[in-house]
């Protein structure tokens, strides 16, 4: 059963996943490299993960074509974003919540690596209208 728990546990391990990253390879490298160690430390702990999901688009009911992918969906309940820029700025906090959005899932956590600190300056996470009726326990 899905619970708030659960997705809260499963949010530590993530985030715990992205500080071992970035302890080792630290900041200010392109995002792809840290995507890269991610689904390596993600194959390590056990986390199933889809990289680079390419997102459906409708509009006015019909598909679009319009490649819209995030970074990592795992375990089909929590979309990442990966991030490594100076700042994060609104578009990026708009583009994490639409993918949790469009694809339904509880929660979406945006990760910026070009911080010195990533557990206090590079992560922040989103909660959807899911996450708030799923029980607490």
């Amino acid at each position: 059963m899905i619970t708030q728990k659960l997705i809260n546990d499963l949010s530590y391990k993530i985030i715990g996943a992205c500080i071992e990253v970035h302890k080792l390879a630290g900041p200010g490298l392109y995002e792809e490299v840290y995507h890269q160690c991610l689904e390596k430390e993600f194959n390590l702990i056990g986390l199933k993960y889809q990289s680079e999901l390419e997102i459906p688009f409708l509009y006015k009911g019909k598909h679009i074509n319009c490649k819209v992918k995030c970074d990592f969906l795992i375990e089909e309940l929590i979309v990442l974003e990966l991030k490594s820029v100076t700042e994060i700025h609104q578009i990026h906090k708009a583009q994490t919540i639409n993918y949790m959005n469009l694809l339904q899932v509880p929660r979406s956590i945006l990760v910026n690596f070009n911080v010195t600190n990533l557990y206090h300056e590079g992560c922040e996470s989103f909660a959807s209208k899911i996450f708030k009726e799923l029980p607490k326990e």
